[in-house]
């Protein structure tokens, strides 16, 4: 134990001066948290370091709407934020068990592979080199495209257009190679300007360093609502056609941490596809349909397997709700961002967000 305090205590003294911004949150959901019956071991050194210091710590991003940023009190919101909460619901009960670490995108994989923080919800795409560089990819919480962002005035439409155009670009996100590649295949001749972090990159292209802001297609809606003094000034469009799948990650050498992280970003979905919300998950605990009661923890084995709680998933649609739910409250119809489904609707619906099988 005195370890594990003195371990604490180093990350606190590293927060402060590395990471100054290492922000708390109160508020985890309108539902009031379960009472959770945690098991006396759980096969996993990150899950007894985080019960021993009563909180998650996630990798956030610099205040991207949405996704993960604090609102005017201070309180962290968006879908990665809700993940977070979702695994500190899982392993300790209590969506508000949380601290999240703004990173930027050079600071986010080093943080995670040092032992930093203990999990990465923080828009980041599951790519091969990632991977095999120390880092778990669990499983997507939202499909995106990256997108050029331009002024309308400029008459540039698709990326063909762009030809030398100047792109402001966050160092150590994907969408620098994006660019290089785009330039190279199209001939655009296209210019970098690098940025350290997403704010000064935003703010340089709104004060006209660079021809064209990319990122995220739902980063680029978020900029332009709360951002842009005219919003109808400027316009989006994909820039290389391809999707990318946004997803938490976790470390190399933790297996266990590994499995619960998985299956809690799967949980929100699969209680979208078997029709469990926030408001009809007590109803379902009577369910006579064997996978229900299964999820729910009725039937118990899934939280044991896990070293959880039986009632962890139950928990979670409890405080949170399902992926649904979130989605639109965050990023959705009932969000300023008002984004569309699309490749994040169920696979049923067309979508690309499939259920694993929860036995």
């Amino acid at each position: 134990m005195h370890r594990i305090r003195t371990l604490q205590g180093a990350f606190v003294l590293f927060a402060a001066a590395v990471l100054p911004n290492v922000s708390h949150s109160q508020k985890a959901a309108p539902a009031e948290p379960a009472s959770p019956v945690i098991p006396a071991t759980s096969n996993s050194p990150t899950v007894d370091q985080i019960r021993a210091r009563g909180y998650v710590i996630c990798g956030s991003g610099h205040g991207t709407t949405g996704f993960s940023a604090p609102d005017k009190d201070g309180n962290w919101k968006g879908l990665d934020a809700e993940t977070c909460r979702a695994i500190a619901i899982a392993v300790l009960g209590d969506g508000s068990k949380v601290r999240f670490v703004p990173l930027t995108g050079q600071q986010r994989l080093t943080a995670l592979q040092t032992g930093q923080i203990d999990v990465l919800p923080r828009t980041t795409s599951w790519t091969l080199r990632r991977d095999a560089n120390g880092i778990n990819f669990t499983y997507p919480n939202y499909y995106e495209y990256d997108a050029f962002m331009v002024r309308k005035d400029l008459g540039i439409t698709q990326t063909k257009d762009m030809q030398g155009a100047t792109i402001c670009v966050q160092t150590g996100s994907t969408n620098e190679v994006t660019v290089a590649d785009l330039s190279r295949k199209f001939n655009l001749g296209l210019k970098t300007v690098l940025f350290d972090n997403v704010a000064a990159s935003r703010q340089a292209f709104f004060t006209g360093r660079c021809d064209g802001l990319i990122t995220d297609a739902s980063a680029l809606a978020a900029v332009r609502a709360t951002q842009a003094q005219n919003p109808d000034d400027y316009i989006i469009f994909p820039a290389s056609g391809n999707s990318e799948a946004l997803t938490p990650s976790v470390r190399h050498g933790d297996d266990r941490w590994f499995d619960i992280v998985k299956f809690v970003v799967q949980a929100p979905i699969a209680a979208e596809d078997m029709g469990i919300t926030q408001a009809n998950v007590d109803t379902m605990l009577k369910s006579d349909d064997p996978r229900i009661a299964r999820f729910l923890g009725v039937e118990p084995g899934n939280g044991k397997a896990l070293g959880l709680d039986e009632r962890w998933a139950y928990n979670i649609v409890k405080q949170l709700g399902n992926y649904g739910e979130m989605f639109e409250r965050n990023v959705g119809k009932n969000s300023p961002m008002k984004l569309d489904r699309g490749l994040n609707r169920l696979y049923r619906d067309g979508g690309l967000m499939y259920p694993y099988v929860f036995n």
